[in-house]
């Protein structure tokens, strides 16, 4: 296809009967059990203190409880969560689906999502502001913004029913770039890779690359993954006469290499820059797959639908997945996204939210979401020091440190 252009005071409890109650109170004094450590005074039973002295034991605690030495043990056994909940001024119901951040100014970015949800922030994702785009606004389309990219000042947004948009000047304005009604498929990622340049792909596996602004493209790859499947149905990949046409989650890699779920999870597909069509590959586990994505050292993760998680052995494209233990309670995991080549998070249905700091060998549940009422769809990490977690009805987590 040569151009697609023409193309977020005290503590009261209940007392019984006095005899029940751990603390007789007797005017001033009251009996402790035996067991209680306070040095009796003069004239003073083994069993008894005063009430002075319990006000004093109060006190110490709280003391103690304030001391350095105190707020360092309190720390431990109660962190400080890592994550907060960002409300932003939209209608509930809303999907949030991605999110980024100009380079040049890492404190000014865009969120988007379904019913044409478009917000920016200009202070790190602390605060958000509604953002119309008025050539989107032309026509009576609910548009679903569902992939958002930039590379210096340039950006890029997709959207269904299609829509294509880019930026040159950090998102000051927007400009409609035309499309072809011949494109295979929807649009369901873009990637911004240099001046004027970007990389699009569609859920029936069409890649394209521009280097012009959108006004040409060029097809990198020679097929859809339906023409693919139907060349190699004969060659042993469990599930490809089922295949309905389109992916359900593709993701990309740093280096340019994709990995892509089918629309019914029973198989997945790979492909590298230079190869004429996608590669598909048998699942390697016994549930149908979720999501697949890339770790921070190469190799893949992969979701299975249930809560299961396995982690690929080595880096590079392979079919030898090892599972790995999580603590799901029962709910699917949706998405990962690492932090660093040790440190990685995933998220899924119901707020869950697991931390690995060891590459992925063991995860923790973090219950930073356990009171949020929503699933947690997408973990993105712009950097190290600033992430966010995307779910439905509006839920946005910004990541703490």
């Amino acid at each position: 296809m040569a151009a697609l252009q023409h193309l977020s005071s005290s503590i009261t409890a209940p007392l019984s009967s006095q005899p029940r109650s751990r603390f007789h109170f007797r005017r001033r004094r009251c009996h402790l059990l035996p067991s209680a450590s306070v040095a009796p005074q003069s004239g003073q039973t083994d069993n008894t203190i005063t009430r002075r002295q319990l006000i004093g034991g109060l006190q110490a605690a709280a003391a103690i409880s304030l001391s350095p030495l105190g707020r360092k043990a309190l720390a431990a056994e109660d962190p400080l969560p890592e994550w907060e909940r960002v409300f932003l001024p939209i209608d509930p119901g809303v999907v949030l689906l991605d999110i980024a951040f100009v380079p040049d100014d890492p404190s000014h970015g865009f969120l988007m999502g379904t019913r044409q949800t478009l917000l920016e922030t200009k202070d790190g994702g602390t605060t958000w502001a509604p953002r119309s785009i008025p050539s989107a606004e032309d026509e009576d389309f609910n548009y679903r913004f569902n992939s958002i990219s930039f590379k210096g000042k340039e950006g890029w947004i997709t959207g269904k029913p299609a829509i294509l948009l880019y930026t040159p000047d950090a998102g000051d304005t927007w400009k409609r770039i035309p499309l072809s009604s011949q494109l295979p498929g929807d649009m369901v990622y873009i990637k911004a890779t240099g001046e004027k340049g970007a990389e699009l792909v569609t859920d029936q596996g069409a890649i394209y690359v521009t280097s012009n602004g959108g006004y040409n493209w060029k097809a990198a790859i020679q097929e859809t993954v339906s023409a693919t499947l139907n060349r190699t149905v004969s060659s042993g990949i469990s599930g490809a006469s089922y295949y309905t046409g389109t992916f359900s989650t593709v993701n990309r890699s740093p280096e340019g290499k994709y990995v892509a779920v089918s629309s019914r999870g029973n198989f997945y597909l790979t492909w590298e820059p230079g190869q004429a069509y996608w590669q598909p590959h048998n699942r390697a586990v016994a549930r149908r797959i979720q999501n697949m994505g890339w770790r921070a050292d190469g190799g893949l993760w992969l979701l299975a639908r249930g809560g299961g998680l396995y982690l690929s052995k080595g880096s590079g494209i392979t079919e030898d997945f090892e599972e790995i233990p999580v603590q799901s309670r029962g709910f699917g995991i949706l998405d990962v996204g690492y932090r660093s080549e040790d440190e990685a998070w995933a998220a899924g249905g119901s707020g869950v939210l697991l931390k690995t700091t060891n590459s992925g060998k063991t995860w923790i549940r973090d219950r930073a979401a356990d009171n949020i009422a929503a699933n947690l769809y997408s973990v993105k990490f712009i950097n190290d020091k600033q992430g966010f977690v995307l779910g439905n009805d509006g839920v946005l987590l910004k990541f703490l440190g």
